[in-house]
């Protein structure tokens, strides 16, 4: 499970004027106090083994969002914790352990093999040989990547090629929580539907919690349980995506699901 609650994030000088416990109704980046918000007091849950999507236009929080959650950035108030434990300095490395985290195009370190990339972090917190080769042979079979492009560098493969290698190496530690950012967002129709079918498969079979952003309106419908939409760092809305068309509780809600009603007519089958 990941749990936010009352979490907000300020960049340039100074700090958020909400702490811990103290909450205000809109975000100071209303305020002319120079400084960018670029979350304000975000209570999320995803629940174990459950996939939510993040929506919302370029700039809404979602990235930073992600990476609050995996310890690369610190709130300026308010708490984080994945499976009960508390994301904080002292913390960070344990926890991100426990975490995949897959980014677009993969993020492959390009002087890296394929297989290198996939199990650097094996290698670096001490697994053995034998239990490397019987992972990455497991997870080849799982994303449905050819053993035989393990050789290759990241120049060397498709970009679906990337992504898939991307994936393997966020499940090498087999972690509990996935985080995804954007992950196929790069990738032309064809190749991004089989992905988007892998990834619900994967979802499925191995229970994972998943932290999904995208700004696909039909992807987060066929990959997340649930969709929560930010905008200007705000959490505005959290649920189905039938819920969402029907009752939103927000002007841009409505807004922003209507603009790509193409996309989710198709994943409702709505006419």
């Amino acid at each position: 499970m990941i749990v936010l609650t009352n979490v907000s994030k300020t960049y340039g000088d100074g700090s958020t004027s909400a702490s811990v416990g103290r909450r205000e109704t809109r975000p100071a980046a209303h305020k002319t106090d120079g400084r960018q918000h670029a979350l304000w007091s975000i209570d999320l849950t995803v629940e174990s083994e459950r996939c939510v999507a993040l929506l919302g236009s370029s700039g809404s929080g979602k990235s930073t969002l992600l990476r609050l959650v995996l310890g690369l950035i610190v709130p300026d108030s308010g708490s984080i914790t994945i499976a009960g434990l508390p994301m904080q300095p002292d913390t960070a490395q344990r926890l991100r352990l426990r975490v995949g985290y897959v980014i677009q195009d993969g993020g492959l370190f390009p002087h890296l093999s394929a297989l290198e990339n996939v199990t650097l972090v094996a290698r670096l917190v001490g697994w053995e040989r034998d239990d490397i080769d019987r992972r990455v042979e497991t997870l080849t079979t799982l994303v449905g990547l050819s053993a035989s492009l393990l050789s290759h560098y990241p120049v060397e493969l498709s970009g679906g090629e990337r992504q898939r290698v991307g994936l393997m190496r966020a499940l090498m530690l087999d972690p509990p929580v996935l985080l995804l950012d954007e992950p196929l967002g790069a990738l032309d129709p064809v190749i991004r539907a089989r992905l988007q079918d892998d990834l619900r498969r994967i979802f499925k079979d191995l229970k994972k919690t998943v932290l999904l952003v995208t700004h696909d309106v039909g992807e987060a419908a066929f990959l997340a349980d649930e969709i929560a939409i930010l905008n200007d760092g705000i959490l505005l809305q959290k649920g189905v995506l039938k819920d969402l068309i029907e009752r939103p509780q927000d002007p841009f809600v409505a807004e922003f699901l209507q603009a790509q009603r193409p996309r989710w007519t198709d994943a409702l089958g709505a006419p």
